[in-house]
């Protein structure tokens, strides 16, 4: 009984992006939110440079990520499919046409902490973001994230982040309920008008005098990762160094001898930064 539970708690179901995130999308165990497997529909349109192609060259071609046997099989079954219709294997495409293709969505897991409101006004949604939930679609990620959860729970859509916190931060988050809110707020932080400040807990005793770090962050978005670069002991300038330059400045707030509570304040906004 309970291998056939989880079996229908995990059915695969066929989506598009006009299917927004529900609460029956999600399933909660010990202590982790799973996403139920679903195929998802990723559109694009012919260009002109493709007219004339049969589906299978198309994607066999254009696509070269994925063996020509597996467009060969995705057109059979209907997982590509053109202005909404199954196509034969010889199919040729029209300039402008509607391909979609319907890709096996097996989003990672997150905790399943709740995304707690924490102010709701007619234009901004202020959030408790909580750690290892992404903030907005990305990746492998679409609906187990913020915009996600809160769209599923409590019906708030659309929503515009104003900032982002990495993935693994927790934290407050600002969204706006438009696009032109969004705009103005992001403009207020560009311009310095809003300030970002992080709490961490770090092992051993901080300085308790204010430590300014000044590197270069090099962020690599196909791993996710970032390897940071600072100049030498006579300070020297890091222009030639990879990445980016950032700054951040480092105030301890208290420790205990084995633990110290610092606050991170990023004077530039990199990603990975603090």
């Amino acid at each position: 009984m309970n291998m056939k539970r989880k079996r229908e708690d995990m059915e695969i179901v066929w989506q598009t992006p006009a299917n927004p995130p529900e609460r029956h999308d999600y399933v909660f165990r010990n202590g982790i939110r799973y996403v139920r497997p679903y195929y998802f529909e990723f559109i694009s349109h012919v260009k002109n440079r493709w007219a004339g192609k049969t589906i299978v060259d198309l994607f066999s071609e254009e696509f070269k990520g994925r063996p020509r046997d597996y467009y060969e099989s995705a057109v059979k079954s209907g997982r590509i499919q053109v202005d909404g219709q199954k196509v034969h294997l010889s199919y040729v495409v029209q300039s402008s046409q509607k391909i979609s293709h319907f890709l096996h969505r097996h989003e990672p897991p997150v905790m399943s902490w709740d995304v707690e409101i924490l102010c709701e006004e007619p234009d901004v949604l202020t959030v408790c973001k909580p750690a290892s939930v992404p903030v907005h679609p990305c990746g492998q990620y679409r609906k187990n994230t913020v915009v996600g959860i809160l769209q599923a729970e409590y019906g708030l859509a659309p929503l515009f982040p104003v900032h982002r916190l990495d993935r693994l931060v927790s934290g407050l988050l600002i969204l706006a309920r438009s696009a032109s809110r969004a705009d103005l707020f992001r403009q207020q932080i560009e311009s310095g008008a809003v300030q970002k400040q992080y709490i961490a807990r770090v092992i051993g005793v901080f300085p308790d005098k204010q430590q300014v770090v000044n590197a270069n962050v090099n962020y690599n978005a196909r791993e996710g990762r970032s390897t940071v670069e600072v100049g030498d002991d006579q300070g020297n300038s890091t222009a030639s160094l990879k990445g980016k330059t950032a700054c951040t400045k480092f105030t301890r707030i208290s420790t205990n001898e084995k633990h110290s509570i610092v606050s991170c304040e990023p004077v530039t906004g990199r990603t990975h930064q603090v």
